[in-house]
């Protein structure tokens, strides 16, 4: 199993994020296939120095629905990472650049984020 680490010192969030999908992927390797997920274990470090302003934890907001009426919730990106920490706001942009497939899911396995 390949391993990469990431560093996210000074780095944005988006720019991380992307990185990590790719490689998860494995679109960076030649042994490319979209039906298979390949063995590689994606790690972010410093997770916790990513260069996010505040206009973005202000601004950015993530919407989630319960099916039942009045049931949307809006929270800001600042009061996210007060709640459950950046790991989540990692694992929530990196799902969302994978493709919505049933390997998905054992990609997603193959992400570990260090704070």
């Amino acid at each position: 199993m390949t391993k990469y680490v990431i560093d996210a010192k000074n780095k944005k969030l988006g720019r991380v994020a992307s990185e990590a999908a790719t490689m998860l992927m494995g679109k960076n390797t030649a042994a490319f296939a979209k039906n298979k997920a390949p063995e590689v274990e994606v790690e972010i470090v410093n997770a916790k120095e990513t260069a996010i302003n505040e206009k973005k934890k202000l601004n950015k907001t993530y919407i989630t629905y319960s099916g039942h009426p009045g049931g949307q919730k809006e929270e800001a990106l600042g009061k996210l990472i007060e709640r459950k920490g950046i790991t989540e706001v990692y694992i929530r942009a990196v799902y969302g650049m994978l493709p919505d497939n049933k390997l998905r899911s054992r990609m997603m396995t193959r992400l570990k984020i260090t704070e």
